[in-house]
Order: C-alpha cells, then structure tokens, then sequence
C-alpha cells in the first residue's frame, strides 16, 4: 500500500474545513491500495481556522495540522507542508473545494501509468470576471514567452508528485517563492489534465484583485530577467527618438524659422522621466528579491502542530 500526504494550506477556512475532510474521504474510501494523510497548514488565519484543525485531528486519526506563527503566506505555508512529508505521493491542493477531490484516481492513474507528477489546469475559468481572466491569460502568455519555465494557461497548484520530485522542490530554499514556476523548473515528467473550474460555495476568497496581481507580477520577475533586459532596448529607442527629435527641430527651424522651446523640453523631461522611474522600479523589484535572500531569514515559523519535521 502506497502512502499519500495531502498538504492543504489554509488561511480564514474555518468554514469549509470541515466539508473538506468529509468531501475528500468519501473519494478516499474509493482507493482502498492508498493510505492517506492529512497536513492542514494553518497560515496565521485570523478566525478559528486552527481550533477546526484540532478538533478534526481528535476525531480522524490521519488528521495532522501545522500552525505557523503569523500570515507568511500561501508559498511559506505550501512549503511548510512539504517539509513534514514522508510519504510515497505527495498532493498539493486548496481546502476551498475549488480543487475537487474527485479528480484523484484520475491523477494517481497517471502516477501509476509512470508519471513522476500530475498537474491540474482550469479549461475554464467559471465564476470568474472578465478581467482576471484577462489577466490570467495575460501572465501565463508573457511566462511562457519570456521564461524558460513553461506551463499550460490555466495552470493551477492542484498536483500530485513522487517522492523524488517534493525532495527536489524542498532544496530550493529561496525565500521569496513561486511554486507554480518551481513546480515546473525543477523538471520530472509531468503530465497535464484539463479540469472545469469549481465556484466557491461555502467562505469567501482571501484572494484580492491586486492580490492576484502582486502574485502574478512575482511569479513573472522569479523566472524572467526579460525586464532588465527591456531597459536596454528603452535606452536605445529613446537615443534614437532623441536624436530623431532634434533632427526635425533643425528641420522646423529652416522652414519655419523658429521651434517654440516649452513643449518640446516639458514633452522630452516628460518622456525621460517616465521612462527613469519605470527602469528604476523593475530594478528595484529585483534588488529588493536579493534583499530578502540575503537576510537568509526562515521560510516560515510554526508555533503549534501535532506532527514532526523529519528534516529538522
């Protein structure tokens, strides 16, 4: 018999955590040659998130749960469920039911088939709005065109992977994490299955709209230098705009026999200081990603769980 973890980060799903363990054990009573194992990461939720924990884990036994000390965040609390794995497989899912149960023997079928991870991505994006799916679409489309990591428009974190690979994945100890791009660059054969997105029925999404882009614009500069790269070719086009500039003037000034000097000088410092501020905030973005590493502080700090890191 096979062993599974299921590591589910959880922030504010006091409500939903409950239907979550019952939804998810009737699939698996379906898969009698697989043991399962809970790992509930709580992410420093603010409402009573982690007494739902303890008290699932009292009345299931494979209930385990981990408490971090304050919000680090959805990639700290996936990483921290990582680490207190054991098992053969490892699941990485949301505890919303966004990320349905039921595609577990379909998933493990992949596994089994010689697999080394099976990735979800949503076909469509039900209950969406027309703008984060836009933007959505927009993120996956500049990932893929300036990165080496490559993944399906619509990929999602929901994933099933061997042992071999959440190893993999766990000696990459940067602090500022992207685990989609992770997932993805540390390789394994991994197939792709197509899924319809599941509305949220119980709770509400913790999930903002600059959330969802300060997440996105993340997972963009981890993996693509391509904006340092743009600034060079932004210098070269305002050298030659400049010098294209000052060509007409001189021509202006021959027909017409005078350039008035206010606009053309506001319109340059304009156009220049647009264009300074623009460079200087991706390379801070990327000064400030060195920042945090540098410091080499910890990924996260768990302050309650009933189970131990066996890497530590």
């Amino acid at each position: 018999m096979k062993t599974v973890d299921l590591v589910v980060p959880c922030f504010n799903e006091e409500e939903v955590l409950p239907t979550f363990v019952e939804e998810t054990n009737k699939v698996i009573a379906t898969l009698p040659d697989y043991s399962f194992r809970y790992i509930l990461v709580n992410d420093g939720s603010r409402d009573n998130t982690l007494a739902v924990m303890i008290k699932l884990s009292k009345e299931y036994e494979n209930v385990k749960y981990i408490s971090l000390s304050r919000n680090f965040g959805k990639e700290s609390a996936m990483y921290a469920g990582l680490e207190h794995t054991t098992a053969d497989l490892v699941f990485v899912m949301d505890a919303d039911l966004q990320h349905p149960p039921k595609m577990f023997p379909a998933m493990l079928k992949e596994i089994e088939n010689g697999h080394e991870c099976c990735a979800l991505y949503r076909e469509k994006q039900k209950g969406e709005s027309f703008i984060r799916q836009a933007i959505s679409k927009m993120f996956f489309a500049m990932q893929n065109a300036t990165s080496k990591v490559k993944m399906p428009n619509g990929a999602v974190d929901f994933r099933v992977m061997k042992r071999e690979m959440v190893d993999s994945i766990l000696s990459m100890g940067e602090v500022q994490r992207f685990s989609k791009g992770i997932f993805c660059w540390v390789g394994y054969d991994t197939k792709w299955l197509p899924y319809e997105n599941v509305e949220r029925t119980i709770g509400t999404s913790s999930w903002s709209f600059w959330g969802l882009f300060k997440y996105a614009f993340d997972g963009f500069t981890a993996f693509s230098v391509t904006p340092l790269k743009l600034l060079y070719v932004l210098g070269i086009l305002m050298l030659l705009g400049s010098v294209g500039t000052g060509i007409a003037m001189i021509v202006m000034a021959i027909v017409q026999g005078f350039v008035g000097y206010f606009l053309p000088v506001l319109t340059a410092l304009l156009f220049v200081g647009g264009i300074l501020e623009v460079s200087m905030g991706i390379i801070g973005e990327y000064l400030g990603r060195v920042y945090f590493e540098v410091k080499d502080r910890p990924i996260y700090i768990a302050n309650v769980k009933n189970i131990e890191n066996p890497r530590r």
